[in-house]
């Protein structure tokens, strides 16, 4: 897990109804306390809506650097106390030793954080098992071994929180051939694609950034977005990266439209399959 300032950048973030829908998942498992599955195509937008939903632009910080009691960042301790939320990546071909130890001190960090934060706030802790943790996020599930899910299952048992597995489609079908964890699994996430009004919306926030406006009665501009639409099926990171190099390609032609010649340019360059 890098720190906040060395991720690579991903553009803005925009609420979508995909993550709005998140949001509801994530507090229904939060509440009841269950293991869920949130399941996507690479680059829809699972990680970034788990991000936002545990503030983890600020708290992430925590697994490098700790500061100590009278240094605290008292917004980051308000923001934990509302989230009650870990969220963390397994690296590749972890150990469970690693896993054991990244997530033991993470949730002691935050769990503190959340403790110096409830001063503010008018919610009754709870001290139960993870301490005042409520929720743990894991992204990239896929990484996770046999022995890793027994831990994480072994966790969930022992304590009073919710626990949320992000991955891959087929990673419900990977869980179901462990009866012990897929018996605790309460609900399952499909992550889908931008599509129709709402990839208007991300299209035209993206024609704002550039300066230029989306008018979908002009001809130029549906055939841009529909050339869009077909080329990314949607996908919120490779919109981001097709409109990386709409804007370079703007800029060094010193053009001030973007047309389906300008977007089939710019897919020129990258490496995105076919379409």
């Amino acid at each position: 897990m890098k720190p906040a300032s060395d991720r690579r950048d991903e553009g803005p973030f925009i609420a979508t109804k995909e993550h709005r829908r998140f949001v509801e998942f994530a507090n229904t498992v939060r509440r009841h306390r269950y293991i869920g599955l949130c399941h996507g195509p690479a680059g829809v937008g699972k990680t970034l809506s788990g991000r936002r939903y545990a503030n983890w632009e600020k708290a992430e910080a925590l697994r490098s650097a700790w500061k100590t009691r009278d240094q605290s960042d008292t917004s980051t301790q308000a923001i934990l106390a509302r989230s009650r939320t870990v969220f963390y990546t397994p690296t590749v071909g972890s150990p469970l030793r690693e896993l054991r130890d990244d997530l033991h001190r993470l949730i002691g960090r935050v769990s503190y954080c959340i403790d110096e934060g409830l001063d503010n706030l008018t919610v009754t802790p709870s001290h139960d098992g993870c301490g005042l943790i409520e929720l743990i996020v894991i992204d990239e599930a896929e990484r996770l071994s046999n022995l890793a899910l027994e831990y994480i299952r072994d966790l969930f048992d022992r304590s009073n929180i919710g626990l949320i597995l992000v991955g891959m489609p087929g990673i419900e079908k990977r869980m179901a051939r462990y009866p012990q964890f897929y018996s605790r699994v309460g609900f399952s996430h499909g992550y889908r694609p931008l599509l129709g009004d709402e990839l208007s919306f991300v299209l035209t926030r993206h024609w704002r950034k550039l300066g230029v406006t989306l008018d979908e009665a002009d001809f130029t501009d549906a055939q841009a977005v529909a050339a869009i639409a077909r080329i990314t099926g949607g996908n919120f990171r490779l919109l981001y990266r097709l409109f990386v190099q709409i804007e370079r390609i703007l800029r060094i032609n010193e053009m001030t439209a973007i047309t389906e010649e300008v977007v089939d340019a710019a897919r020129s360059t990258l490496l995105i399959g076919a379409t």
